[in-house]
C-alpha cells in the first residue's frame, strides 16, 4: 500500500469519525465535548490537509461538520470575518473588504474557548495553483512556499503580490521568463531619485535626531538597530512587534533602504489602533523634554507619524496645541493627515532605474490634489518578522511616504541647522518635478535649494 492510498484511507476514516462526532454535538449541544477527542479530530484534519490556515474555505468545514448552529459576520479593520459556530467549536474565516472576488479562508479555530493551532505560525505551503486565488494582496506571498507550483503562466498574479525573503520559490524553469524575485528584492532597497548620490556627498542625516511614533518595533532588525538611540514603549509591555514599525524605521534611517541612514533614531511605541491622540501627545511632550538634555547631534528635529484623521480622535484640540508647540521649537512633524499637506504615492516601473524620475507611475494612494508624490510601490522594506527579513511591497502606501519625507527633512537639517520646518515643507513642494505621474519629490533639487538658504541667512546678517 503506497503513501497516497494510506493518506486517502485516513482521510475517509476521519470523515466518518468526524461526522459521527458531529451528530453527537447536536444531540448534546448543551454539554462541552470531550476536549481530547475533538483535538485529535482537528489535528487529523490538519495533518490530512482538510483544515488548513488561510487555505480552508467555509464550505469545506460544512462538508465535514454539516451546517453550523449559527453563522455570523462582523467587521475587523479592513477585513470581514465570518464565524461558523458549532457546539464547543468556532471556525473564524476572513477576507479583505477592498478585494472584489476574495474568498473567506480559515484564520482561527477555538475548542471549548481555547485556540487550536492550525499552523498560524508556520510557513504556508501551497498545494496547487488553485490555492493562489485564496491569498490576499496585503500579505501576498510573504512566508509562503511555492515550491510545488508551476508559475510560468502566473506572471500577472506575481506582479501584483508582495513577497519577502522568506518566500520559497520553485526553480527558474517554473517561473515566468525574466522574473527574478531575489534581484527585485535587492534592487528594491534603493530609495531612488538620487538619494544615494546625496549620501555619496556626505549628506546622510549625520548629527540630526529623527523620531518615529508608531506601533511596537522589532528592535533587532539589521537595517536600523545600529541607529536606534532610544526606545520607549510605555504602557505596551508584552506587545509583540507589529508590522507597521519596521518598514517605517527602515525608510527613515535604514543603512541600505533609508533616506537618512546616519540620523539618530528615537522611537516611541504607541497604541495606534486606539482612536485617541493621547499617545502622540505624550510622545511629543517626551521629545520636548528630551531635547532639553540631549547632545546637539541627537537633538530631535523631525518626527514621523504614519497616521492621520486626528480630528476624529479624542483630545484633538490638545493635539493641535502640541503641534503648534513643536513648530515653535523648530521641530517638523510629518504625518499622513491630509488637512496638513496632501502627498501621494508613486510606483516604480519594475526593472527600471529607480533614480530616473521618468520611471514612476502614480501609485494606488495618489489623488488629484496631491502637492507631492513619493516612491512607495515596487520597493523593499524591513520586515517585523526577523532581524534579516525584508519584504517587497507592490503598492506601498502613504505610511511609507511619511518617513521618506522625514528623512529628507533630516538631510535638510544637516545641511542647514537653522532652516525652519515651514521652509522645508515649502521647498519640498516648490522643487517637485511635474511629470505624467504627478508632482514627484526631487531630493537633489530640494537639497540644492536648502543650501541656498544658508547664503540667504548669512546675507541677512
Amino acid at each position: 500500500m503506497n503513501g497516497a492510498t494510506i493518506k486517502n484511507n485516513l482521510t475517509a476514516i476521519f470523515f466518518l469519525a468526524i461526522l459521527f462526532v458531529a451528530k453527537g454535538f447536536y444531540a448534546q449541544s448543551s454539554q462541552q465535548i470531550r476536549e481530547e477527542n475533538a483535538v485529535d479530530k482537528i489535528e487529523m484534519a490538519i495533518q490530512s490537509g482538510i483544515f488548513t490556515y488561510k487555505l480552508t474555505e467555509p464550505h469545506e468545514v460544512k462538508s465535514v461538520l454539516g451546517l453550523p448552529l449559527q453563522g455570523r459576520r462582523r467587521k475587523d479593520g479592513g477585513r470581514v470575518l465570518l464565524e461558523l459556530i458549532y457546539p464547543a467549536m468556532t471556525f473564524t474565516f476572513g477576507k479583505y473588504r477592498s478585494e472584489p472576488g476574495a474568498v473567506f479562508t480559515l484564520l482561527h479555530v477555538t475548542l471549548n474557548n481555547k485556540t487550536v493551532d492550525i499552523g498560524q505560525n508556520e510557513k504556508l505551503v501551497l498545494r496547487d495553483n488553485g490555492d493562489l486565488r485564496k491569498l490576499n494582496h496585503f500579505d501576498g506571498l510573504q512566508n509562503v512556499s511555492l515550491k510545488r507550483l508551476d508559475l510560468k503562466n502566473e506572471s500577472v498574479l506575481l506582479k501584483s503580490m508582495p513577497f519577502d525573503s522568506e518566500t520559497e520559490w520553485p526553480g527558474a524553469d517554473s517561473l515566468p521568463a525574466g522574473f527574478d524575485p531575489r534581484r527585485l528584492l535587492e534592487e528594491g532597497k534603493n530609495p531612488g531619485l538620487g538619494i544615494r548620490a546625496l549620501h555619496a556627498q556626505g549628506i546622510t542625516g549625520r548629527g540630526v535626531g529623527l523620531a518615529v511614533i508608531d506601533q511596537p518595533l522589532l528592535l533587532e532588525h539589521e537595517e536600523y538597530a545600529g541607529r536606534l538611540a532610544r526606545y520607549d514603549a510605555t504602557g505596551l509591555a508584552g506587545f509583540p512587534p507589529q508590522m507597521h514599525g519596521s518598514p517605517i524605521a527602515s525608510v527613515a534611517v535604514g543603512k541600505n533602504i533609508g533616506v537618512a541612514p546616519e540620523a539618530s533614531l528615537s522611537y516611541f511605541a504607541v497604541p495606534m489602533w486606539k482612536k485617541d491622540n493621547s499617545g502622540y501627545i505624550r510622545a511629543l511632550r517626551m521629545i520636548f523634554d528630551l531635547n532639553e538634555h540631549l547632545p546637539e547631534e541627537e537633538t530631535i528635529r523631525v518626527v514621523s507619524i504614519s497616521d492621520g484623521r486626528f480630528a476624529r480622535k479624542k483630545h484633538y484640540e490638545e493635539w493641535r496645541a502640541v503641534l503648534r508647540e513643536a513648530q515653535e521649537k523648530g521641530i517638523l512633524v510629518v504625518t499622513c493627515d491630509t488637512s496638513d499637506w496632501h502627498f501621494g504615492t508613486l510606483t516604480l516601473k519594475e526593472g527600471t532605474d529607480p533614480d530616473s524620475v521618468d520611471n514612476y507611475r502614480s501609485g494606488k494612494y495618489s489623488f488629484p490634489d496631491d502637492v507631492l508624490r513619493i516612491p512607495t510601490g515596487n520597493k523593499t522594506f524591513a520586515s517585523h518578522k526577523g532581524a534579516e527579513v525584508y519584504f517587497y511591497d507592490r503598492e506601498g502606501g502613504r505610511s511609507w511616504a511619511a518617513p521618506y519625507l522625514a528623512g529628507l527633512a533630516a538631510l535638510a537639517f544637516q545641511v542647514n541647522p537653522q532652516i525652519s520646518p515651514q521652509e522645508i515643507k515649502t521647498l519640498l513642494i516648490e522643487t517637485a518635478i511635474h511629470t505624467a505621474a504627478g508632482p514627484v519629490v526631487n531630493p537633489i533639487g530640494f537639497i540644492e535649494q536648502v543650501k541656498k538658504t544658508i547664503n540667504e541667512k548669512e546675507y541677512e546678517k
